[in-house]
């Protein structure tokens, strides 16, 4: 399973309908918006690891302007979209290869895993919608970016 996470002061996620009409699915404040690729070898096991990363990481500063804190402790919130083009080999040519990305089914599954996961973390949680078109609009506090592998490939 690999994340994308970014400290944000603020954070939204639309949908678009087969018509173009724009929803927004989701919204935060201050904390983490996450974009999260499940991949083909992925399990329970992987969602309960980067859960347990997004939720206790310490990216954001203490009174001394350290990174001491973690979204929990600044009281955040998360926002959660799924995104399997984390999972895109672009080593030959010029289009890439999804193999290794999870089905749709499985990811999913593991998607809401991890969503569940944080709230259990006494975490807010939004999400985007899975297997939809969705546009994001955030702001990088920071900037702080993060990249985290369940496999620690990276």
């Amino acid at each position: 399973m690999r994340a994308v996470i970014q400290k944000v002061s603020h954070a939204q996620v639309d949908v678009l309908s087969d018509n173009g009409q724009r929803e927004t699915a989701g919204r935060i404040g201050e904390g983490l918006m996450v974009l999260l690729g499940v991949g083909a070898e992925d399990s329970e096991q992987d969602a309960r690891y980067i859960a347990e990363k997004i939720a206790r990481m310490r990216i954001f500063a203490d009174a001394d302007g350290k990174l001491n804190l973690s979204v929990q402790d600044v009281g955040g919130s998360v926002l959660l979209v799924s995104q399997f083009t984390l999972y895109a080999d672009t080593r030959s040519g010029r289009r890439p290869s999804f193999t290794a990305a999870a089905g749709a089914e499985q990811a999913n599954a593991l998607y809401e895993e991890v969503g569940a996961l944080l709230r259990g973390y006494g975490l807010p949680v939004e999400t985007g919608r899975f297997q939809t078109h969705m546009q994001v609009q955030l702001c990088n506090d920071g900037p702080v970016t993060l990249l985290l592998d369940s496999h620690k490939q990276f």
